[in-house]
């Protein structure tokens, strides 16, 4: 072997690619050297861009990320952009392997008539708006209308449907973005719908996330006892699983009490699918059919659409049904999956064959599933074949480093030092009012631009 490091480039610098880089330092039978690149100017990902405002708690995993980042074997280039800056083939000479960490950056859309009326988005749109990103700092979300119907029943609709209900004061001590903050502090949002097509017994939200709509100043959690009935399958997965049971005991509860007499409602509303969204060029109402559950040869409880329709008077759709990652320049892709096609974390070539040097970790290996922290066992798995593959490396050469071939493509990159100055930068930024930080928007605003 030549008596350089392997040289290892990231491609992302979300949850994974940190967890990636993380198991490549702390194994000591390979000398390695590890840089990290993302299009954003700010590390961390989803930790920084996805992550409830108003759940400070999970963003201290970024501690964890930053102790990788000061390792003198890792290096963070922000403002790079794959595809742009660097290609597969740039990286060739440059690197022995890369791994993508690209995550799943597209939403699934629901394909019925009106889903491109004003007003209707994806809601990580909304999540990227409230939280800074910027890309999407211009959306302007209308919160001038009475009802906003959320499609899905996992935590980020569980969350976007929290902040909408959620009182100024309720957020004004978080890192909330100003440009957010003020536009709901002016809401005129009142009716929450939470739609899921399938039963309570089948929603995706934890514990944690639906206890809290008991707790809102503004808000009262509103459940239609009849949706919580169960049929016997759904029975089966309640009394065998603790957290489901738990869950439906919650929504329970919320069906005893009632509307109750708070300003804003958040309606839970289990079986039940949008079909159509209607309005003058705007979404104004939303028509949503009755389903019933129907079980699968394999176990799966499927819905199924009882002919019976009802409609619900909104301005705002939010989608929350499911994620999926985009074509990278050069990279296989998987069309169905929308995921990096791979073995364990090696990609693999159209022709099901290993692209040699090219590995993938979270939501672009294995789609959309689990938690930040299940991002972690993931990536420690491709950085064992990523090791076991050493050995058999075609190794460049000596190469150019990284930093002096991004100045041939009019790149001028965020490296950490310089991200720290801008974290601290932001942290000063938030103390006057209580809060833990105020982010900066673009790389110009963070520059002093």
């Amino acid at each position: 072997m030549p008596d350089r490091a392997v040289r290892i480039a990231i491609i992302g610098a979300g949850p994974s690619a940190f967890y990636a880089a993380a198991a490549l330092i702390k194994q000591t039978d390979v000398e390695v050297r590890v840089d990290i690149f993302d299009r954003l100017f700010a590390p961390y990902g989803l930790v920084r861009y996805g992550v409830a405002p108003d759940h400070p708690r999970i963003k201290s995993v970024a501690a964890l990320y930053e102790k990788t980042a000061l390792d003198e074997r890792v290096r963070f280039f922000g403002c790079v952009e794959f595809g742009k800056h660097l290609t597969l083939d740039d990286l060739r000479p440059l690197y022995d392997q890369v791994i993508f960490a690209t995550g799943a950056q597209s939403d699934r859309n629901l394909n019925i008539p009106g889903e491109d009326l004003a007003g209707s988005m994806s809601a990580t749109e909304f999540v990227a708006w409230y939280n800074s990103h910027p890309d999407y700092v211009n959306l302007k979300p209308n919160l001038d209308v009475e009802g906003v119907v959320v499609v899905g029943v996992g935590n980020v609709a569980m969350d976007v449907a929290r902040i909408l209900a959620k009182s100024y004061d309720e957020l004004k001590e978080t890192d909330i973005a100003d440009h957010a903050l003020e536009a709901l502090k002016h809401s005129k949002v009142k009716n929450i719908y939470v739609l899921g097509r399938r039963g309570p017994a089948q929603a995706k939200f934890t514990n944690p996330e639906i206890k809290e709509f008991g707790h809102l100043e503004l808000a009262d959690p509103v459940v239609l006892p009849a949706e919580l009935e169960l049929d016997p399958d759904s029975q089966k997965a309640v009394d065998g699983h603790r957290l489901t049971r738990q869950n439906v005991e919650i929504l329970r509860e919320y069906a005893e009490s009632g509307a109750g007499e708070k300003p804003r409602k958040v309606h839970f509303r289990f079986l039940v699918s949008p079909v159509e969204i209607t309005g003058d060029g705007k979404v104004e109402h939303v028509k949503i059919e009755r389903n019933r559950l129907v079980s699968t040869p394999d176990g799966y409880l499927n819905c199924e659409g009882l002919g019976e329709y009802e409609t619900l008077p909104a301005g705002m759709v939010l989608r929350s049904v499911g994620y999926r990652g985009v074509p990278l320049p050069g990279a296989p892709y998987n069309e169905k999956k929308g995921t990096i096609p791979n073995d364990h974390g090696r990609v693999l070539n159209d022709d099901g064959n290993q692209l040699p040097g090219a590995y993938v970790v979270g939501w672009a290996k294995r789609g959309p599933t689990g938690v930040i922290g299940t991002n972690k066992k993931d990536a420690e798995e491709t950085v064992e074949l990523m090791l076991e593959d050493v050995k058999n490396l075609r190794r460049v050469g000596q190469p150019q480093d990284v930093a002096e071939f991004l100045k041939t493509r009019d790149c001028n990159p965020v490296l950490f030092d310089e991200w720290q100055k801008m974290n601290t930068a932001e942290i000063e930024r938030g103390k006057p009012a209580n809060r833990p930080r105020v982010k900066f928007n673009t790389v110009d605003d963070a520059r002093g631009r």
